[in-house]
C-alpha cells in the first residue's frame, strides 16, 4: 500500500519505476584495457592537472561508448539484446589505437577531456549502425557525440584555463598500442557517491 501511494505521488513514471527497481541506466560500449605506456601518459597528465577539479574516469572503467540508452525499462532489455546480437553478427573483428588528446567544449567553457581513435572509420560506422538500429525499435538518438572518442575526464571547475590549455597542448601526442576489438558489452551503470559502478549485462562477440 505504501509503495503504491509513493508511485501515485510521483509525477514522473520513469522515476517511479526506478524506485521500485524496474529501470536500469544502460549503455553499450567497448571495454578498453590500455597498455602500461598509455596509462603512464595518463598518470602524468593527471599529475600536471592535479590543481584542477576534473573527475577522471577510473582505469578499470575505461571504455568507448557506442550507444547510451539512459534510464531503460528492464522489460526492454531482451529486445535490446536481440538487436545488439544482430549488430555483432554483422561486424568483423577490427582494431584501433588511442591517439591525440582533445577537449570538448569551447576554450571559455571546456567540458570533457578525451583521446581520439585512429583509424576511426570502422568505429564511426558501427556507432551509426547502433543508432539507426535502435531508432527502429524506438530508442531514439541520445546526446552522445558520434565522433569516436574515449572520455578521460569530466571538467568540474578550472582555476587557470590558460594553463590547462597549455598542458593539454603539451600532451597532445598521447597514444596507445593497437587495441583488438572482438566484442562489445551492454552495461548497467549504477551511480554512487564514490563513482559509477558498471555491471556487464551481456557480452556480444563480433564476427571473426
Amino acid at each position: 500500500m505504501c509503495l503504491l501511494w509513493l508511485i501515485l505521488c510521483i509525477n514522473s513514471v520513469p522515476i517511479a519505476l526506478k524506485l521500485i527497481g524496474f529501470m536500469k541506466r544502460l549503455f553499450a560500449a567497448i571495454k578498453i584495457n590500455p597498455d602500461k605506456a598509455f596509462l603512464d601518459q595518463i598518470h602524468e597528465l593527471k599529475n600536471q592537472l592535479q590543481h584542477e577539479r576534473i573527475k577522471w574516469v577510473e582505469e578499470h572503467n575505461i571504455h568507448v561508448t557506442l550507444k547510451f540508452f539512459g534510464e531503460t525499462a528492464e522489460g526492454r532489455i531482451p529486445e535490446i539484446n536481440r538487436v545488439l546480437e544482430g549488430v555483432a553478427a554483422d561486424i568483423n573483428v577490427f582494431s584501433f589505437s588511442l591517439q591525440k588528446l582533445g577537449v570538448f567544449g569551447s576554450s571559455y567553457d571546456p567540458r570533457i577531456v578525451w583521446v581520439g581513435i585512429e583509424p576511426y572509420a570502422d568505429l564511426a560506422f558501427i556507432m551509426k549502425v547502433f543508432h539507426d538500429k535502435m531508432n527502429v525499435i524506438g530508442s531514439g538518438p541520445d546526446r552522445q557525440n558520434l565522433v569516436p572518442h574515449l572520455t578521460l575526464g569530466r571538467i568540474k571547475i578550472l582555476k587557470d584555463k590558460k594553463l590547462f590549455q597549455q598542458i593539454i597542448d603539451q600532451n597532445k601526442e598521447i597514444s596507445s598500442q593497437e587495441i583488438i576489438v572482438d566484442r562489445f558489452i551492454l552495461f548497467e551503470s549504477i551511480l554512487k557517491k564514490e563513482g559509477p559502478v558498471y555491471l556487464a549485462i551481456k557480452t556480444f562477440q563480433l564476427r571473426k
